[in-house]
């Protein structure tokens, strides 16, 4: 028998499992939920290959605002070119996020300063996408 903790819905339960071909069979055991256990960060091993360079994150200006991912996805649309005057509210692109199309809109008035992504392009939460000056 082996014994284990597992944690469901942010419970935790401790178990107990039979190993295949084990003797005997054990009644199943349930015990008072517990404080969640932590693991211990697994070590990455010398062999494994360095991580992609990511894009270093774009400067912003005083009074200027960064338009960022709000989920991962995809860029399905951009709705603004560069310099053009947003108000907010504006939708300035379309971000495809679980097979949904999410308005990702203006937060302020201002002119798109720059723009951090094109279409077709896979974004991680908090990627940089629009500057609005």
């Amino acid at each position: 028998m082996k014994q284990y903790n597992i944690t469901v819905n942010g419970k935790t339960y401790q178990v107990q499992v039979e190993e295949a071909g084990g003797a005997g069979q054990a009644a199943p055991v349930y015990s008072a939920p517990q404080a969640p256990v932590m693991a211990a960060p697994v070590q990455k091993s010398a062999a494994a290959p360095a991580p992609a360079q990511a894009a270093p994150a774009p400067t912003v200006s005083a009074g200027d605002e960064l338009v960022s991912a709000p989920m991962p996805g995809t860029i399905f649309d951009i709705k603004v070119t560069q310099g053009q005057a947003v108000k907010a509210g504006d939708i300035l692109l379309i971000l495809e996020a679980m097979k949904m199309e999410n308005e990702i809109v203006a937060p302020v008035d201002g002119t798109v300063k720059s723009i951090h992504t094109s279409k077709g392009t896979s974004v991680s939460s908090g990627d940089a996408l629009i500057t609005l000056g």
